[in-house]
């Protein structure tokens, strides 16, 4: 606990910092982030026995994430045009696996670009969080990792203190009903607290963001679970002391990254 307690504060002080440093601080480092991601992810495919084209999966990393990124930035006719290099960038994936000697093509395309699906995406509407008002503004995406800290952590108090139910026994034997409930609650808590100091949405929405990021973030919790014990794998990685892999702690981000994104999209434009 000593291990993880000293490793998760130093890495949310790093996170948070990225954020006050200004958009290409915040961008620079979250595209490291989703490249470490997938980095793991390739290496949980690869366990199970798939060889995955990392090369030209990293190459549509780096080009999806700074190409929207560059449109949340800019948002200039130019950078839209841009987005058409992807069309090559994708076709690398598939004329790679024409030079490889493979019993299986599909199922190594199909893995290499679930990667991209699974893990750049997602990042790539976390940057947008910082843009969904227009002009970058930090608010959306720190009250996004604040709440989904405060889900994760409310989460494990309660069910430790009064976790009797097994919510998904299969995939995650420890999680229970009443640490799931717990941390919703406890999420949508750090959310109105947040309404009193950002004023950007009114408190009902930053509620709302909050169940959304307890509810979908587990459920992403969950389907990494699943992945891992597929292939009986405890952590997607070593790189966080006493945490596993970095996919471990973004698992949550993944999935509740883009339905975060969709509703604050569609409630800032009714």
């Amino acid at each position: 606990m000593k291990t993880r307690a000293i490793t998760g504060f130093f890495f949310l002080i790093v996170m948070i910092g990225s954020l006050l440093l200004g958009p290409q601080v915040f961008m620079g480092f979250y595209l490291l982030l989703t490249l470490l991601c997938l980095h793991e992810f390739y290496g949980l495919i690869i366990k199970s026995g798939i060889t995955v084209n990392r090369g030209t999966g990293f190459i549509n990393a780096v080009a999806i994430f700074v190409l929207f990124g560059l449109i949340n930035y800019h948002d200039e006719p130019v950078y839209h045009q841009l987005l058409f290099l992807l069309t090559l960038t994708l076709a690398a994936v598939f004329i790679q696996e024409l030079y490889k000697i493979s019993v299986s093509p599909f199922a190594n395309i199909g893995f290499t670009l679930l990667g991209l699906v699974f893990t750049v995406i997602p990042f790539t509407f976390f940057h947008a969080l910082a843009y969904v008002k227009g002009a970058y503004n930090f608010h959306f995406p720190l009250a996004f990792l604040l709440m989904l800290w405060s889900n994760d952590t409310g989460a494990y108090l309660t069910g430790r203190a009064f976790g009797r139910t097994k919510l998904f026994e299969r995939h995650s034997p420890k999680k229970t009903w009443e640490g799931f409930i717990g941390g919703v609650l406890i999420a949508a808590g750090v959310a109105f607290v947040i309404s009193h100091y950002y004023t950007d949405l009114d408190w009902k929405h930053w509620v709302s963001m909050a169940i959304i990021i307890g509810v979908i973030g587990t459920t992403g919790d969950l389907i990494e679970s699943m992945f891992k014990r597929s292939i009986n794998v405890k952590d997607s990685g070593g790189l966080l002391p006493g945490h596993g892999g970095v996919l471990d702690r973004f698992d949550g981000l993944l999935f509740a990254a883009p339905v975060v994104y969709t509703y604050l999209h569609f409630i800032l434009n009714a």
